[in-house]
């Protein structure tokens, strides 16, 4: 990515911007600490007003939409309220499912703890969907496609954490450890004081989106490429886990 590795466009035209955002960067303002680096305000410095319809986490990278005018804000605001936007993520998880696909349906109550997570709550909490496919598992790690259907905070990590299969290197959610190759390989030879980890990030990636045109109706599907490190680790899974996913 240039700008420090902070995002790319994908796609502009008069009424939409598409980004792959980086990993760490806060798509608008965070309402606990409002002096992180945001995503809009970068763009707003070259491309004018920017408006934003959707989030996802700030630890999260991939594909994110933005609106250039008031009436594309409002078509796509309507369009991710009714639930007819498409998003696609992989996740790393930990752990192999016995499942291939599953639909997770778990209510969820944000802001519920003292650390200010979503916590499950069957009687407090708001309805939530997520539609998971395995794309490649072996006995320690797994490759999970999630589609939430339902847009609720942090969703897909709560929802597999619950299942138990917390994404890698979440922070908030599970085992904040990075993944070391030298964990990986049997025999490795480095030096682990000088080792550096293969990913240290949340290993979630917004892939896809697919919306539809606010002006001709036509349904577009916009990818953000798996980022470099994310891809450095699938390569080295795949050498020593047989982890190729085929992704979707």
């Amino acid at each position: 990515m240039d700008k420090k590795n902070l995002f790319s466009v994908i796609y502009k035209d008069s009424n939409i911007l598409v980004v792959n955002k980086g990993s760490g960067l806060s798509v608008t303002q965070d309402r606990w600490d409002p002096e992180i680096p945001r995503l809009d305000t970068l763009l707003e410095n070259e491309y004018g007003k920017v408006f934003t319809v959707h989030r996802i986490d700030k630890d999260t990278s991939g594909v994110v939409v933005y609106a250039l005018n008031p009436d594309t804000h409002r078509f796509l605001s309507g369009e991710f309220e009714e639930r007819r936007v498409e998003k696609t993520y992989i996740a790393l998880v930990y752990g192999s499912p016995e499942w291939q696909e599953k639909k997770i349906e778990i209510k969820l109550k944000p802001d519920g703890d003292s650390l200010h997570r979503t916590v499950a709550d069957k009687k407090h909490g708001k309805y939530a969907l997520t539609k998971c496919r395995v794309l490649a598992s072996s006995r320690d790690f797994s490759w999970i496609e999630a589609k939430p259907v339902t847009g609720r905070t942090h969703q897909i990590r709560i929802h597999l954490k619950e299942e138990g299969f917390p994404i890698v290197c979440d922070s908030l959610y599970g085992n904040r450890e990075g993944i070391y190759l030298s964990k990986l390989k049997k025999n490795w030879r480095g030096d682990i004081f000088e080792e550096r980890p293969l990913l240290s990030r949340l290993g979630l990636h917004a892939l896809k989106i697919s919306l539809k045109d606010p002006e001709t109706g036509e349904k577009k599907t916009f990818t953000a490429p798996i980022p470099k490190d994310l891809e450095a680790l699938r390569k080295q899974l795949e050498k020593v886990r047989g982890l190729d996913p085929v992704l979707p």
